[in-house]
């Protein structure tokens, strides 16, 4: 029960890793404010823990932003973990397919909601002892490939967001960290490709598969996996960090495939075989 008598606040708490984080926060104690543009989904949640309070919330607009923190501070007399998880894949495509408008929609639901949840939450935080904020980053914020550009360039902004808080907070005795997700069983890449319902278990099944097979832990990433994580970096555990980012990605970010596939092609290793073939290097 680390967090009993805490008060959390979770956006996208409807589904994937916020529904996985706030269910534990319940279990532990906490009474969770499970917020989501989705209501009817964050209510389903609710009725599966204890202490969980649905609430809607809409993270692109900041009245609604500052409600929620209003609201859960009013409740509890104040709000001692920030979970700020809410967010879509935006708009797809390369630097030179993406127009203003949908970059600026990826921007403000990735990168400025979060900059506005922990704005908007830091005068119901200060002095709590405890007081901690998480934020979602991405494994696409270290490294082009995993995600459409601009989602990638919001998750870096999350990232130096996350140390610039960590800095400007630090004086209220609130701690600020991210969470680096990679290839996670959550509806985020359907729901990203507008998928009939009738494709999204097939297409589900075929990422868990797919991304088993690209990264050292040879098992889909799953939503407990970040929540857990989460709850690290919000307990007292974690007391000594503020600033900083887990990546929890089943290494899929510790080198290229040779690095950790003895089945995969290495190029030392090929060089090696051509110049022993031609007699210019030793064999080992």
């Amino acid at each position: 029960m680390r967090f009993s008598g805490k008060c959390v606040v979770i956006t996208g708490a409807a589904s994937g890793i916020g529904r996985a984080a706030t269910l534990l926060f319940s279990r532990e104690g906490a009474t969770v404010f499970a917020a989501d543009l989705n209501l009817a989904g964050a209510e389903a949640v609710a009725r599966e823990g204890e202490n969980i309070i649905p609430a809607s919330c809409d993270v692109c607009d900041v009245v609604q932003i500052k409600s929620l923190m209003d609201h859960a501070a009013g409740t509890c007399g104040g709000i001692d973990v920030v979970f700020n998880n809410a967010a879509a894949g935006g708009a797809r495509g390369t630097i030179e397919e993406v127009d203003a408008e949908g970059w600026d929609r990826t921007m403000d639901l990735v990168l400025r909601s979060v900059a506005m949840g922990i704005h908007h939450a830091v005068p119901h935080m200060k002095h709590r002892k405890g007081a901690s904020i998480i934020n979602t980053s991405s494994v696409a914020a270290i490294s082009p490939g995993f995600s459409p550009t601009a989602y990638a360039v919001a998750k870096a902004g999350v990232l130096h967001l996350t140390k610039c808080a960590a800095a400007d907070l630090a004086k209220h005795g609130i701690r600020v960290n991210a969470v680096q997700p990679g290839f996670i069983n959550t509806n985020i890449f359907t729901s990203a490709l507008e998928m009939p319902a009738e494709m999204v278990e097939q297409a589900r099944a075929m990422i868990l598969q797919m991304t088993s097979n690209a990264q050292p832990v040879a098992r889909p990433g799953m939503p407990d996996d970040i929540a857990n994580a989460v709850a690290f970096l919000a307990s007292d555990a974690a007391g000594f960090m503020t600033g900083v980012s887990l990546v929890v990605d089943g290494g899929m970010t510790v080198g290229p495939r040779h690095s950790w596939d003895p089945e995969a092609p290495r190029l030392f290793d090929a060089l090696q075989g051509m110049a022993e073939a031609a007699g210019v290097a030793p064999a080992q």
